[in-house]
């Protein structure tokens, strides 16, 4: 019997849109990399992973797919970036409306920006949590503003950003978080302890997106992605901070972006599948706990 295809392999009870509480989008963008290619290659290989992953969940014993799960069919971009970025806000804004759970699946962090854009229309207080090994500060990169370079300029004429994990940044960037306020934490400072877990929460509104990309985890365990940087993020550690943020914060969406699939390991697309797959296991126990506390 075929593997239906979409995320997790689930069956229409699971999958439809209507049942379904996780909503993924993939977005196979492509068009501003600056060095390793291959990141219109990683929605889908994050959809076709998550397809062997086990769906019970060994940290909280419980089966997250129930919730249902529904795919969306791909974002075309092969279009103009202007028109690329509304419909991706446009679907988004549609998603969160509908009191769903976004989950956007990229491509390059440039996509970023769109659902955020959505998500303040919605959330007036939201905040932005990225998880990058980048500052992805630059007002334009090769003139481009809608660069994976510049993402975050962009996305903090939105909301506010808090920034986790990073390790390499540009002297324009380095300029820019000297002359503002910015709520960084270094890869270098929290990547084997928990110290800074609370004053990270607190920089952070009622009201979360979390951006992931996947270069802020260590290479050695996200080999394939376009611009690796040594002395990243360990998974335990994140996985840790992230139940925090879900279960302290009304995390209202998620991405996961800059997933280039190599040709001789499937690692990296499988890590961000189960990485998608805890996030939505930690919004699932959050709804439980809330709806406890109603009971009582």
């Amino acid at each position: 019997m075929d593997v239906p295809d979409n995320y997790g392999g689930l069956e229409d009870n699971f999958s439809n849109y209507e049942n379904s509480y996780f909503v993924v989008l993939p977005v196979p963008l492509e068009k501003t990399v600056s060095y390793k290619g291959g990141t219109s290659l990683g929605p889908k290989a994050i959809i076709n992973a998550s397809q062997n992953m086990e769906l019970f969940d060994e940290e909280f014993f419980v089966s997250t797919c129930t919730l249902g799960i529904h795919t969306k069919n791909e974002i075309n971009c092969n279009q103009e970036i202007e028109k690329i970025m509304q419909e991706i806000e446009e679907e988004s804004f549609k998603i969160l409306n509908d009191k769903k759970f976004l989950c956007v699946l990229g491509g390059e962090h440039s996509v970023s920006q769109a659902p955020v854009k959505a998500a303040k229309r919605l959330y007036k207080d939201l905040s932005v949590l990225q998880f990058d090994a980048h500052l992805d500060l630059r007002d334009a990169y090769l003139g481009d503003k809608y660069s994976h370079a510049s993402v975050m300029s962009r996305v903090e004429e939105q909301a506010p950003i808090v920034q986790l994990g990073i390790r390499s940044f540009s002297e324009e960037g380095n300029d820019k978080i000297k002359n503002g306020k910015y709520n960084i934490f270094y890869a270098k400072d929290i990547h084997d302890n928990k110290s800074w877990f609370n004053r990270a929460l607190e920089n952070l509104s009622e009201n979360v997106y979390v951006t992931f990309d996947i270069d802020a985890f260590d290479p050695s365990l996200i080999p394939g992605t376009g611009t690796p940087e040594p002395g990243g993020l360990p998974w335990y550690l994140v996985c840790d901070f992230l139940k925090e943020v879900f279960f302290n914060k009304n995390v209202v969406g998620v991405d996961i972006v800059e997933v280039a699939p190599q040709e001789s390991s499937t690692v990296s697309e499988f890590v961000a599948s189960k990485l998608l797959y805890k996030m939505m296991t930690y919004k699932y126990i959050k709804i439980g706990r809330a709806s406890c506390r109603e009971r009582v």
